[in-house]
């Protein structure tokens, strides 16, 4: 059974860190393509980052202060988020990436993936 289960989430103030969790199992992540999106209040899924074999992509709104990386050992991928802001403030979610897909077009499209974990929320307030 193909689960995701994301961990991590709290809350932050500006300028500070958190690192988020995604445990795969039911599958062997190094082979897949992992997405982390976010969904704030009353706004669509947006992709923010993705990681695959090769490849890592990263949207520009959290570009030089996200890092995404992976353990393939402990089957987990995670997001280190630096200098947060209000505006990151949302429901994180990890999800994989379907069969055929080519990374480089589809990874920041929510339609492209399927085995999403439940999220985590991150607040970032003072």
């Amino acid at each position: 059974q193909v689960q995701l289960v994301e961990s991590g989430g709290g809350l932050v103030h500006p300028g500070g860190s958190l690192r988020l969790s995604c445990a795969a199992s039911g599958f062997a992540l190094e082979y897949f393509d992992i997405g982390w999106f976010r969904q704030a209040p009353g706004q669509g899924r947006e992709g923010i980052t993705c990681i695959g074999s090769t490849n890592t992509f990263y949207a520009d709104s959290v570009k030089g202060r996200f890092t995404v990386s992976r353990d393939v050992t402990k089957n987990t991928v995670y997001l280190q988020m630096n200098s947060l802001k209000p505006e990151d403030t949302a429901v994180y979610y990890c999800a994989r990436l379907r069969g055929g897909y080519a990374m480089n077009l589809y990874w920041d499209r929510p339609e492209a993936y399927h085995y999403w974990g439940q999220g985590t929320q991150v607040t970032v307030s003072s």
